[in-house]
Protein backbone atom coordinates (compact mmCIF):
# COMPACT_ATOMS: atom_id res chain seq x y z
CA UNK A 1 0.00 0.00 0.00
CA UNK A 2 1.27 3.46 -0.81
CA UNK A 3 2.27 5.68 2.08
CA UNK A 4 -0.48 7.96 3.32
CA UNK A 5 0.68 11.56 3.01
CA UNK A 6 -0.48 14.11 5.58
CA UNK A 7 1.09 16.88 7.63
CA UNK A 8 0.25 15.60 11.10
CA UNK A 9 2.43 13.92 13.70
CA UNK A 10 0.45 10.82 14.67
CA UNK A 11 0.82 8.58 17.71
CA UNK A 12 -1.30 5.48 18.26
CA UNK A 13 -2.56 4.38 21.69
CA UNK A 14 -4.16 1.10 20.63
CA UNK A 15 -2.25 -1.64 18.82
CA UNK A 16 -1.68 -5.29 19.60
CA UNK A 17 1.45 -7.35 19.16
CA UNK A 18 1.73 -11.13 19.46
CA UNK A 19 5.24 -11.95 20.74
CA UNK A 20 5.47 -15.49 19.35
CA UNK A 21 3.26 -17.85 17.42
CA UNK A 22 1.16 -20.23 19.43
CA UNK A 23 0.66 -17.92 22.41
CA UNK A 24 -3.05 -17.54 21.84
CA UNK A 25 -5.02 -14.31 21.65
CA UNK A 26 -7.94 -13.25 19.47
CA UNK A 27 -8.08 -11.66 16.04
CA UNK A 28 -5.49 -11.05 13.36
CA UNK A 29 -1.83 -11.16 14.35
CA UNK A 30 1.23 -9.70 12.67
CA UNK A 31 5.00 -9.57 12.98
CA UNK A 32 6.75 -6.62 14.64
CA UNK A 33 8.47 -5.70 11.38
CA UNK A 34 5.22 -5.67 9.43
CA UNK A 35 3.46 -3.64 12.13
CA UNK A 36 6.29 -1.11 12.12
CA UNK A 37 6.14 -0.93 8.33
CA UNK A 38 2.37 -0.35 8.36
CA UNK A 39 2.78 2.41 10.94
CA UNK A 40 5.36 4.07 8.71
CA UNK A 41 2.98 3.89 5.74
CA UNK A 42 0.30 5.64 7.79
CA UNK A 43 2.62 8.31 9.19
CA UNK A 44 2.41 6.95 12.74
CA UNK A 45 5.64 7.73 14.58
CA UNK A 46 5.02 5.88 17.88
CA UNK A 47 2.44 3.41 19.14
CA UNK A 48 1.33 1.78 22.37
CA UNK A 49 1.42 -2.01 21.99
CA UNK A 50 -0.05 -4.70 24.22
CA UNK A 51 -0.49 -8.46 24.00
CA UNK A 52 -3.86 -9.64 22.73
CA UNK A 53 -6.30 -10.71 25.47
CA UNK A 54 -6.26 -14.46 26.12
CA UNK A 55 -8.90 -16.23 28.22
CA UNK A 56 -7.84 -17.79 31.51
CA UNK A 57 -4.06 -17.46 31.13
CA UNK A 58 -1.18 -15.62 32.76
CA UNK A 59 0.15 -12.64 30.82
CA UNK A 60 3.68 -12.71 32.21
CA UNK A 61 5.28 -14.35 29.17
CA UNK A 62 3.29 -12.28 26.68
CA UNK A 63 4.07 -9.00 28.45
CA UNK A 64 7.77 -9.76 28.58
CA UNK A 65 7.68 -10.67 24.88
CA UNK A 66 6.03 -7.40 23.92
CA UNK A 67 8.55 -5.44 25.99
CA UNK A 68 11.42 -7.27 24.29
CA UNK A 69 10.04 -6.65 20.80
CA UNK A 70 9.55 -2.95 21.55
CA UNK A 71 13.28 -2.34 21.99
CA UNK A 72 14.71 -0.23 19.14
CA UNK A 73 11.24 0.08 17.60
CA UNK A 74 8.72 2.94 17.83
CA UNK A 75 6.65 0.87 20.25
CA UNK A 76 5.62 1.77 23.81
CA UNK A 77 4.86 -1.38 25.78
CA UNK A 78 1.85 -1.59 28.12
CA UNK A 79 1.53 -4.64 30.40
CA UNK A 80 -1.77 -6.50 30.08
CA UNK A 81 -3.36 -7.39 33.40
CA UNK A 82 -6.42 -9.39 34.39
CA UNK A 83 -8.81 -9.29 37.32
CA UNK A 84 -10.64 -11.53 39.72
CA UNK A 85 -14.14 -10.24 38.94
CA UNK A 86 -16.35 -10.73 35.90
CA UNK A 87 -17.85 -7.44 34.63
CA UNK A 88 -21.42 -8.57 35.33
CA UNK A 89 -20.47 -9.27 38.95
CA UNK A 90 -20.64 -5.50 39.48
CA UNK A 91 -24.37 -5.51 38.79
CA UNK A 92 -24.90 -9.01 40.23
CA UNK A 93 -22.66 -9.67 43.29
CA UNK A 94 -23.75 -13.32 43.33
CA UNK A 95 -21.97 -13.70 39.96
CA UNK A 96 -18.62 -13.25 41.72
CA UNK A 97 -19.42 -16.31 43.82
CA UNK A 98 -20.81 -18.56 41.10
CA UNK A 99 -18.35 -18.59 38.24
CA UNK A 100 -17.08 -15.00 38.35
CA UNK A 101 -13.58 -15.91 39.49
CA UNK A 102 -10.68 -16.53 37.09
CA UNK A 103 -8.06 -19.15 37.83
CA UNK A 104 -5.35 -16.63 36.89
CA UNK A 105 -5.37 -12.95 37.74
CA UNK A 106 -2.89 -10.15 38.33
CA UNK A 107 -1.88 -9.49 41.94
CA UNK A 108 -0.87 -6.19 43.57
CA UNK A 109 2.71 -7.47 43.58
CA UNK A 110 2.53 -8.05 39.82
CA UNK A 111 1.30 -4.49 39.29
CA UNK A 112 4.18 -3.11 41.36
CA UNK A 113 6.68 -5.18 39.41
CA UNK A 114 5.33 -3.95 36.07
CA UNK A 115 4.86 -0.40 37.31
CA UNK A 116 8.46 0.07 38.37
CA UNK A 117 9.94 -1.82 35.43
CA UNK A 118 11.10 0.82 32.95
CA UNK A 119 10.16 -1.47 30.04
CA UNK A 120 6.46 -0.79 30.67
CA UNK A 121 4.69 2.56 30.57
CA UNK A 122 1.12 1.63 31.42
CA UNK A 123 -1.41 -1.16 31.70
CA UNK A 124 -4.17 -2.64 29.53
CA UNK A 125 -7.24 -4.67 30.42
CA UNK A 126 -10.12 -6.05 28.38
CA UNK A 127 -12.89 -6.75 30.91
CA UNK A 128 -14.79 -9.05 28.55
CA UNK A 129 -11.83 -11.46 28.57
CA UNK A 130 -9.64 -10.35 31.47
CA UNK A 131 -12.25 -9.57 34.11
CA UNK A 132 -11.93 -6.51 36.35
CA UNK A 133 -9.36 -5.79 39.08
CA UNK A 134 -10.24 -6.16 42.74
CA UNK A 135 -9.85 -3.44 45.34
CA UNK A 136 -6.23 -4.27 46.26
CA UNK A 137 -5.07 -4.20 42.64
CA UNK A 138 -6.89 -0.91 42.01
CA UNK A 139 -5.19 0.60 45.07
CA UNK A 140 -1.80 -0.50 43.75
CA UNK A 141 -2.60 0.94 40.31
CA UNK A 142 -3.32 4.24 42.05
CA UNK A 143 0.01 4.03 43.88
CA UNK A 144 1.89 3.36 40.64
CA UNK A 145 -0.01 6.08 38.76
CA UNK A 146 0.56 4.86 35.19
CA UNK A 147 -2.21 5.14 32.57
CA UNK A 148 -4.60 2.22 32.11
CA UNK A 149 -6.14 1.36 28.73
CA UNK A 150 -9.55 -0.29 29.25
CA UNK A 151 -11.60 -1.86 26.46
CA UNK A 152 -15.16 -0.60 26.89
CA UNK A 153 -18.28 -2.02 25.34
CA UNK A 154 -21.31 -4.19 25.85
CA UNK A 155 -19.40 -6.36 28.34
CA UNK A 156 -18.02 -3.35 30.22
CA UNK A 157 -20.56 -0.55 30.06
CA UNK A 158 -19.79 3.08 30.96
CA UNK A 159 -21.65 2.56 34.24
CA UNK A 160 -19.54 -0.47 35.16
CA UNK A 161 -16.35 1.43 34.34
CA UNK A 162 -17.56 4.37 36.43
CA UNK A 163 -18.03 2.06 39.41
CA UNK A 164 -14.64 0.39 39.06
CA UNK A 165 -11.84 2.33 37.36
CA UNK A 166 -12.98 5.90 36.73
CA UNK A 167 -12.44 8.68 39.25
CA UNK A 168 -9.23 7.19 40.60
CA UNK A 169 -5.78 8.75 40.71
CA UNK A 170 -4.53 7.20 37.47
CA UNK A 171 -5.49 8.16 33.90
CA UNK A 172 -7.98 5.84 32.22
CA UNK A 173 -8.16 5.59 28.43
CA UNK A 174 -11.43 3.91 27.41
CA UNK A 175 -10.98 2.12 24.10
CA UNK A 176 -13.56 2.15 21.29
CA UNK A 177 -15.30 5.17 22.88
CA UNK A 178 -16.69 2.60 25.32
CA UNK A 179 -19.02 1.16 22.69
CA UNK A 180 -17.50 -1.98 21.17
CA UNK A 181 -18.88 -3.42 18.97
CA UNK A 182 -20.37 -0.40 17.18
CA UNK A 183 -22.87 0.52 19.90
CA UNK A 184 -23.72 4.21 19.44
CA UNK A 185 -25.76 4.43 22.63
CA UNK A 186 -22.84 3.24 24.76
CA UNK A 187 -20.49 5.64 22.94
CA UNK A 188 -22.79 8.57 23.68
CA UNK A 189 -23.06 7.59 27.34
CA UNK A 190 -19.28 7.35 27.56
CA UNK A 191 -18.86 10.79 25.98
CA UNK A 192 -21.31 12.13 28.57
CA UNK A 193 -19.11 10.76 31.36
CA UNK A 194 -16.16 12.86 30.18
CA UNK A 195 -17.91 15.78 31.84
CA UNK A 196 -17.83 13.98 35.19
CA UNK A 197 -14.31 12.51 35.21
CA UNK A 198 -11.29 14.74 34.58
CA UNK A 199 -8.74 11.96 34.06
CA UNK A 200 -10.80 9.92 31.60
CA UNK A 201 -9.98 9.77 27.89
CA UNK A 202 -11.36 7.97 24.84
CA UNK A 203 -9.49 6.25 22.02
CA UNK A 204 -10.87 6.06 18.49
CA UNK A 205 -10.11 2.39 17.72
CA UNK A 206 -13.01 0.71 15.87
CA UNK A 207 -15.23 3.78 16.14
CA UNK A 208 -16.83 4.05 12.71
CA UNK A 209 -19.40 6.78 13.35
CA UNK A 210 -18.62 10.36 12.32
CA UNK A 211 -21.33 11.73 14.59
CA UNK A 212 -19.76 10.34 17.77
CA UNK A 213 -16.18 11.11 16.70
CA UNK A 214 -17.01 14.71 15.84
CA UNK A 215 -19.17 15.18 18.94
CA UNK A 216 -16.37 14.03 21.27
CA UNK A 217 -13.79 16.25 19.57
CA UNK A 218 -16.04 19.29 19.57
CA UNK A 219 -17.24 18.90 23.16
CA UNK A 220 -14.02 17.54 24.70
CA UNK A 221 -11.12 18.36 22.34
CA UNK A 222 -8.50 17.47 24.98
CA UNK A 223 -9.87 13.99 25.75
CA UNK A 224 -9.71 12.11 22.44
CA UNK A 225 -6.71 9.94 21.52
CA UNK A 226 -6.11 8.31 18.16
CA UNK A 227 -6.11 4.51 18.27
CA UNK A 228 -5.78 2.42 15.13
CA UNK A 229 -6.75 -1.01 16.43
CA UNK A 230 -3.90 -2.52 14.40
CA UNK A 231 -3.40 -5.19 13.21
CA UNK A 232 -7.16 -5.90 13.01
CA UNK A 233 -7.53 -2.56 11.21
CA UNK A 234 -4.83 -1.24 8.87
CA UNK A 235 -3.40 1.99 10.33
CA UNK A 236 -3.88 3.77 6.99
CA UNK A 237 -7.63 3.18 7.20
CA UNK A 238 -7.82 4.34 10.80
CA UNK A 239 -5.87 7.54 10.10
CA UNK A 240 -8.00 8.34 7.05
CA UNK A 241 -11.19 8.04 9.09
CA UNK A 242 -9.98 10.82 11.38
CA UNK A 243 -8.62 12.99 8.55
CA UNK A 244 -12.07 13.11 6.93
CA UNK A 245 -13.85 14.48 10.03
CA UNK A 246 -15.39 17.94 9.79
CA UNK A 247 -13.39 19.52 12.63
CA UNK A 248 -10.62 22.09 12.82
CA UNK A 249 -6.98 21.34 12.09
CA UNK A 250 -6.15 22.12 15.72
CA UNK A 251 -8.59 19.44 16.91
CA UNK A 252 -7.02 16.93 14.54
CA UNK A 253 -3.55 17.73 15.89
CA UNK A 254 -4.82 17.22 19.42
CA UNK A 255 -6.43 13.88 18.60
CA UNK A 256 -3.49 12.61 16.58
CA UNK A 257 -0.74 13.50 19.04
CA UNK A 258 -0.95 16.35 21.55
CA UNK A 259 -3.58 14.85 23.84
CA UNK A 260 -1.95 11.44 24.18
CA UNK A 261 1.53 12.91 24.66
CA UNK A 262 0.35 14.77 27.77
CA UNK A 263 -0.79 11.52 29.38
CA UNK A 264 1.62 8.91 27.95
CA UNK A 265 5.01 10.57 28.16
CA UNK A 266 7.04 8.16 25.96
CA UNK A 267 4.83 9.11 22.99
CA UNK A 268 6.05 12.72 23.11
CA UNK A 269 8.71 13.95 20.65
CA UNK A 270 12.23 13.48 21.94
CA UNK A 271 13.00 17.17 21.57
CA UNK A 272 10.22 18.22 23.99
Amino acid sequence: MLELEHEFRVVDVHARLTPTEGMGGRGRTTTPDRLEREFHQAGIVKAVVTPAPTPDASYLRANNGVARLSVDRPFVAFARIDGSRAPDAIANPLRSVIGGQRSHHTTPEDVEQYGYDDRFHGFAIDPSVDGLPGASVLETLESVGLPVLVSGGVDASPEVLAETVLGRSFPVVVAHFGGHPLNRELMDRMIDLLGEYDDCYLDTSFVRYREQLERALLEHPDRVFFGSGAPACHPNVAVMEILTLDVSEDMLRRAFSKNACRVIEPLAPEWE
